[in-house]
């Protein structure tokens, strides 16, 4: 690693700290606020006019394309503060995914709410987040070898309601094949980029609600009492937390350093999949072990519909498994190790891809 691209590196590894403060005040404030839950998790259309007010809504966006131009730092942070709230907002898909899109793709954007998809060659989408409450949706559409971007109004595609595990919307679309073919090509590296964007996307998410969710298990080990003691006093218990603390730690670190690598070299670093795939292997594993360790520390009153738990757990256990499965994620990087070798497998470990020598 050269060392420009190490200082560019250090420059990266933390996100703005007034940015940092404005998302614990605003997130905070939603928490106290919102409604009791249910098993329906529906958009908030106040908490977006707010978090648009803020100019967060396309917080890393270019400047040019009306957004603040910040780096995926910034946009990891406030992905994982949202998440730590639970707020029912697209966030990923609106900012960091459409609007990467519509720039990449030369189309204008007027910054009112979006969200993104990969329709299959009939024009078919399943799973989008949110599909029903778009005022357009952004598809990135295979046309033969190559990628388009459509920018297509919602009144102009067929939504089939649908919800996911979380109780979020979480749609089927059907577009009209004009729309898509009319649409502009975009390169090659958009195609393959969209990918690895949406998955440490979900990485930054995950992470956050793993924050939230280990914040909630020490606060109730050391509230709750049996025997006449705390219940994190008993062994247990302790190793209950201290595999959710060890495996959310893990899955952070492998995170932020994905994000700082997208944050230096603007995606360029040709070790982004490998950065990628190892945090979305890491926050995977991790998302199994803590909902289930979280649940057993709280037992039932964690399974109640008036605790927070079921706000984070449920979507952890969505948001595992877009943009790639662990079991894929896996494999990719069971497949980069291969292609290394024995010489170039440290290389490919340090610096996320193999010795050329």
């Amino acid at each position: 690693m050269d060392g420009e691209t190490t200082d560019r590196l250090a420059s990266c590894t933390a996100p703005d700290p007034d940015l940092v403060r404005l998302l614990e005040d605003v997130f905070a404030g939603y928490r106290a606020s919102r409604p009791a839950p249910t098993e329906i998790v529906d958009f908030d259309p106040a908490l977006w006019e707010r978090l648009e007010g803020l100019g967060l809504t396309r917080l890393s966006a270019s400047e040019p394309s009306g957004g603040s131009g910040a780096t995926w730092a910034e946009a990891a942070a406030l992905l994982g503060a949202a998440a730590a709230a639970a707020a029912p907002v697209p966030l990923a898909e609106h900012d960091v995914l459409a609007a990467w899109l519509l720039e990449s793709a030369g189309l204008p954007n007027d910054g009112r709410m979006r969200t993104v998809c990969r329709p299959d060659p009939a024009g078919h989408a399943l799973n989008v987040t949110y599909g029903r409450d778009a005022v357009s949706v952004v598809a990135l559409w295979e046309d033969g070898e190559r990628w388009r971007v459509a920018d297509v109004p919602a009144e102009r595609i067929h939504v089939t309601h649908e919800r996911n595990l979380a109780g979020e919307a979480s749609d089927t679309l059907d577009f009209d094949l004009d729309d898509l073919q009319a649409a502009p090509y975009v390169d090659d590296e958009v195609g393959r980029q969209f990918h690895l964007r949406g998955a440490l996307a979900r990485c930054a998410q995950v992470c956050g609600a793993l924050d939230r969710t280990l914040e909630l298990v020490l606060a109730h080990a050391n509230a709750r009492e049996q025997f006449g003691r705390p219940i994190g006093r008993f062994q247990a218990v302790q190793a209950l937390v201290a595999d959710i603390a060890t495996e959310s730690s893990l899955a952070r670190a492998a995170t932020d350093t994905a994000v700082t690598r997208a944050a230096a070299s603007d995606w360029r670093d040709p070790g982004m999949l490998f950065a990628v795939g190892v945090a979305k292997s890491c926050v995977g594993h991790a998302a199994s072990l803590v909902v289930r360790n979280a649940h057993q520390v709280l037992g039932a009153v964690g399974t109640t519909l008036e605790h927070e738990l079921h706000l984070l757990t449920k979507p952890i256990l969505v948001r595992r498994s877009e943009f790639g499965s662990i079991h894929e994620w896996d494999e990719t990087l069971t497949r980069l190790a291969e292609s290394a070798g024995q010489d170039g497998l440290w290389p490919l470990v340090t610096t996320g891809r193999a010795s050329t020598r």
